[in-house]
C-alpha cells in the first residue's frame, strides 16, 4: 500500500473543460468542475483556462473545497525561439505557481508540435530533432530548471507527450541521460507512453529517481487501434475515447503502484483523462478513478 503520509491524489480540469477543444465542456463551469472534483474525494487540481488568474480569487475558490494547485502546464519553445522568449513567460508562470503553494511545474517542449493539428495524424510526420536542437533543448531545460528551483523553490518535471519532440521511451532516455538531475526531473504518464507502444511499466522502473509528477492515463487499445489506422489526429483520438481513467483501460497500473511503493515516491498523483463530457460525464468517472486508486493503493 501507498504511504498517504507521502503522496497526495489530485485530478486534471480537463475531463470537465478540454483547453484544447473548447466545445468539449463548455458548458462545464470552474465552480461546478473544482465542486465536483472535492466530492469525488481529490485534493489536488492542475489549471485549465476557466480557473480564475487572480491567486487571491483561486485560492479562496479552492480552499472553500479544501483543494490546492499542485502543477500547471507550460509550453516550452527552446529548439525553435531565442530562451529569452521561453524565459520571460516561465518566470511569469512559475511566480503563479510558487503563489499558489505548487511544489512542480510541468514543461512540454512545444515546437514543430502536431498535437494541437486537428487535420495532422498523430502517428505521422512527427518532428525528429537533430543533434544540435537535442543540445538546445536539453541546455534549455536544464537553465529553467535552475532558474525554478533556486529562485522560486519550485521543481521542474518534463511531460513527455504524443505528437511532441519527445515523445518514445527513446526521446524521453536521451532527454533524461543529458539533463541535469539537480534541475530536471519528469513528469511520467503512464497514458502517453502507452498510446505511442511503449511500456508505461518498464518507463516507470527506469526512470523512477527522477520522477516527480505522476499522471494516471489510462488508454482503450481498441481506439488507438483505430486512431493508428484511419490516421486520425491527436485531437480527433480525443473525441474518439482514446483515453480514459485508472482501471478503464489496458495500462498495468497495480505494477505501476508498486513500483512507486519500493521505492518510496513522494508527490502527486493526479488523474489525468481527458475525454468528451458529453459522454463521460465527469463527476461519475471522477469518482469511479477514486474508487480504483483507494482499492488499488489504500489512498
Amino acid at each position: 500500500m501507498l504511504d498517504k503520509t507521502k503522496i497526495k491524489l489530485g485530478i486534471a480540469p480537463i475531463a470537465w473543460t478540454n483547453d484544447d477543444l473548447p466545445d468539449l465542456g463548455a458548458e462545464n463551469t470552474f465552480q461546478q468542475c473544482v465542486s465536483e472534483m472535492a466530492l469525488a474525494g481529490f485534493t489536488g487540481s492542475e489549471i485549465g483556462n476557466k480557473y480564475p488568474k487572480d491567486p487571491k480569487e483561486l485560492k479562496k475558490a479552492l480552499d472553500l473545497r479544501g483543494i490546492e494547485i499542485c502543477n500547471a502546464w507550460f509550453s516550452t519553445f527552446l529548439i525553435s525561439k531565442p530562451f529569452e522568449e521561453t524565459e520571460k513567460p516561465f518566470r511569469d508562470h512559475v511566480s503563479f505557481l510558487k503563489e499558489m503553494g505548487a511544489k512542480v511545474v510541468g514543461v512540454s517542449e512545444q515546437s514543430y508540435s502536431i498535437q494541437g493539428m486537428q487535420d495532422h495524424p498523430v502517428f505521422e510526420g512527427k518532428h525528429v530533432m537533430d543533434d544540435e536542437e537535442w543540445k538546445k533543448l536539453c541546455e534549455g531545460l536544464n537553465r529553467l530548471g535552475k532558474i525554478s528551483k533556486e529562485e522560486y523553490g519550485v521543481t521542474l518535471t518534463f511531460h513527455h507527450h504524443m505528437g511532441t519532440v519527445v515523445q518514445s521511451a527513446a526521446e524521453t532516455d536521451r532527454m533524461m541521460e543529458n539533463t541535469d538531475p539537480e534541475y530536471m526531473n519528469l513528469l511520467f504518464d503512464s497514458g502517453h507512453f502507452a498510446y505511442c507502444g511503449e511500456d508505461p511499466v518498464e518507463q516507470v522502473k527506469k526512470h523512477i529517481k527522477r520522477i516527480k509528477h505522476v499522471h494516471l492515463k489510462d488508454i482503450r487499445p481498441e481506439v488507438v487501434k483505430r486512431v493508428r489506422e484511419e490516421k486520425m489526429s491527436f485531437l480527433d483520438g480525443v473525441r474518439a475515447g482514446a483515453f480514459t481513467i485508472p482501471g478503464d483501460g489496458c495500462v498495468d497500473f497495480p505494477s505501476i503502484f508498486k513500483v512507486l511503493e519500493e521505492n518510496s515516491y513522494q508527490g502527486y498523483m493526479v488523474v489525468e483523462a481527458e475525454q468528451d463530457p458529453a459522454k463521460a460525464n465527469p463527476l461519475e468517472y471522477a469518482m469511479m478513478a477514486r474508487k480504483y486508486i483507494k482499492d488499488n493503493t489504500g489512498l
